[in-house]
């Protein structure tokens, strides 16, 4: 199988992935329910991010997704290819910015973060941050999962060479540990009002 992502994710960086895409989840559903952000933004932003973390899981999933939102056939492989030759010219800085974000782990610089929120205000890119934090999740564990699948099936095609078993392994268990820490983080992080991705 093709790998050309980052290096997989360490463990404090993937309980931080996991924490963030907790306390986004329910803001880019109220998001989207209130017409923040559309449909097929946020199936670019995602399919922008897993180009770069290099899911396969996660390409499949999200190329399901967008075709169902509308997005064109032609355009979601192109994405996934790292073209981004048909997106509409008001949202490229919004994937360009999603790219760089995966691409840099999570930590964009403080410009490109200032330069967006000019763009799109406070509101619709806090909905972005949140389509991000949870496409990263899903990239993060996606590749773990995927890969695993490929060992246990015996789909050497499916098995991803950046990782190996015993990584594999040691992150599911500390996903079962993570899940509860990270929603009771999370939960706290709403009551305070702090946010996920200070901007």
């Amino acid at each position: 199988m093709k790998q050309k992502g980052k290096k997989l994710y360490q463990p404090l960086e993937a309980y931080m992935i996991l924490y963030r895409a907790l306390r986004s989840f329910l803001q880019l559903k109220k998001a989207i329910q209130f017409g923040v952000l559309d449909e097929q933004l946020k199936e670019r932003i995602m399919l922008a991010v897993t180009e770069v973390n290099g899911c396969a899981m996660c390409s499949y999933a999200h190329t399901q997704m967008a075709l169902e939102s509308g997005m064109d056939h032609d355009e979601i492989i192109a994405m996934l290819n790292g073209e981004f030759k048909d997106i509409p010219d008001d949202e490229m800085n919004a994937i360009l910015f999603a790219q760089a974000y995966a691409d840099q782990r999570g930590h964009p610089s403080k410009a490109s973060k200032e330069k967006i929120m000019q763009e799109y205000g406070k509101e619709k890119t806090k909905a972005m941050m949140g389509a991000i934090c949870v496409i990263m999740a899903g990239n993060t564990y996606g590749i773990i999962f995927g890969s695993l699948k490929g060992r246990i099936t015996k789909q050497k095609d499916k098995v991803d060479q950046r990782s190996s078993l015993l990584y594999e392994i040691g992150m599911i268990l500390l996903l079962i540990v993570y899940i509860p820490v990270g929603v009771i983080h999370a939960g706290i992080a709403h009551i305070l009002h702090i946010s996920a991705y200070p901007m």
